[in-house]
């Protein structure tokens, strides 16, 4: 029999390492040419490295969540000797077959990880226990409680709760009571009347994208000196202009709040342009940007992904509302492709109809800004003393302070209601 190495390919982008974030395979497994082995993801995308050969999985290096070297041994595949031949030796180049050696011949397959996926998970060792709870168990069989006073209505409630009434101390007149039977559970551990039932602990292991998420706001709130600045928006002349647009659209995509809101933001910048910027911090050079390539913040199955729109500032409302279909469908689905999650200047996030009164979002390292609307209300205000129904809505904005003082910040908010408020100026040259 012979044996080959699947070393892990260099993925690009320059990386040095890889992350298992999925085994197709286990040991023992039989897997056949071009078929999924695992999943690795980079600080960019996941990619599937596929088996260049037919055979039996021997050995794979490591569990999901570790991390992989490049040209380091991901599996090892044993193979017949009949496929094994000079063809097969030309197609992997480095990873040809080897003959079964013992560790000390082979030491690349003495230094894979000997995890047997098939092996049933390590349980985490238990915590102490606190003190038992006091379970009530049913105790009620038929004429158990005819030695107790209680009326009709006590004794199906009792019944119901499996609550056996000669454990109940009735206080008055020797006759339990709704307020005895609510005594009882209250001092009861571990029952509740309408409680829902305890669920074991699960502990979940932190991969993929979601230690990625992880890695990076720990870095950027660790990093960058935060501060939040929230201000209410009069949006109901540009609710009002939003359902005309909607109402003559054709066939054309449908308007949502957010693409008005980035021609806004795309006006506004050219007067404070350290919103747009990134700054590298190790370096202690900040670059102000003069196209928006705005990062949208899209919430997917496997975590917070942020897209760009590239160019912003040069594309219309029905474009940019096409961008933002296009991108968040991509995101979702897993096709987003990796020069289209990477490289934003400064980027929007918003909860939709969630929205929220106000937001603190973290800002997207190495961007100094981020900036956050927050959900459509109806309220009264007072105009020209009169008392009318406006929709209103907050905005958020977080900058890093080491680039971006709180007199900008203020003023580029400012600047924004502008265009918000009198929303025709977002059509004007």
């Amino acid at each position: 029999m012979a044996r080959f190495i699947f070393r892990l390919p260099d993925i690009g982008e320059g990386i040095a390492e890889a992350e298992i974030v999925a085994w197709h395979v286990k040991v023992g497994d039989r897997v056949e040419e071009d078929a999924g082995l695992a999943d690795m993801m980079t600080d960019k995308a996941t990619v599937e490295m596929e088996s260049p050969v037919s055979g039996v999985v021997v050995e794979i290096a490591g569990e999901v969540g570790d991390m992989i070297a490049i040209g380091s041994a991901l599996a090892v595949i044993e193979v017949d000797d009949e496929g094994a031949g000079d063809d097969g030796a030309s197609d992997l180049g480095a990873q040809a077959p080897v003959e079964e050696q013992t560790d000390a011949e082979n030491p690349d397959a003495a230094t894979a990880d000997r995890l047997d996926a098939a092996s049933e998970p390590v349980a985490p060792a238990p915590r102490p226990a606190a003190a038992a709870p006091i379970e009530v168990q049913q105790t009620s069989r038929p004429g158990e409680h005819e030695s107790v006073l209680a009326s009709p209505a006590v004794r199906a409630r009792a019944k119901d709760l499996a609550v056996d009434l000669r454990q109940i101390k009735a206080r008055e007149g020797g006759r339990v009571r709704h307020s005895d039977l609510d005594a009882y559970l209250s001092y009861t551990q571990g029952y509740r009347a309408g409680a829902a039932a305890v669920r074991a602990d699960k502990p979940i292991k932190v991969i993929g994208m979601r230690r990625r998420i992880a890695e990076n706001m720990a870095a950027s709130k660790r990093n960058i000196p935060h501060f939040t600045y929230v201000d209410e928006f009069d949006v109901t002349a540009l609710e009002a202009m939003r359902s005309d647009l909607n109402a003559n659209r054709g066939t054309r995509p449908k308007l949502t709040m957010l693409p008005l809101l980035i021609v806004a933001i795309c006006k506004a910048i050219p007067d404070f342009p350290m919103i747009n910027a990134r700054y590298d911090d190790e370096a202690g050079v900040v670059t102000r940007y003069g196209a928006v390539d705005l990062g949208m913040a899209t919430q997917t199955d496997a975590g917070l992904m942020v897209p760009v729109i590239r160019g912003a500032q040069s594309l219309n409302v029905w474009q940019l509302a096409g961008e933002i279909v296009r991108l968040a469908e991509a995101a979702r689905s897993g096709k987003a492709r990796s020069e289209e999650l990477s490289g934003s200047t400064l980027t929007v996030t918003s909860l939709g109809p969630l929205g929220g009164i106000a937001t603190t979002p973290v800002i997207n390292r190495p961007e100094v800004a981020i900036i956050g609307p927050n959900k459509i209300v109806e309220r009264p205000v007072i105009r020209d003393g009169e008392i009318a129904i406006a929709k209103l809505m907050n905005l958020s904005i977080s900058c890093d302070h080491r680039v971006v003082d709180g007199w900008d910040a203020a003023n580029f908010v400012q600047a924004l209601r502008k265009y918000v408020e009198t929303p025709v100026l977002l059509f004007a040259d």
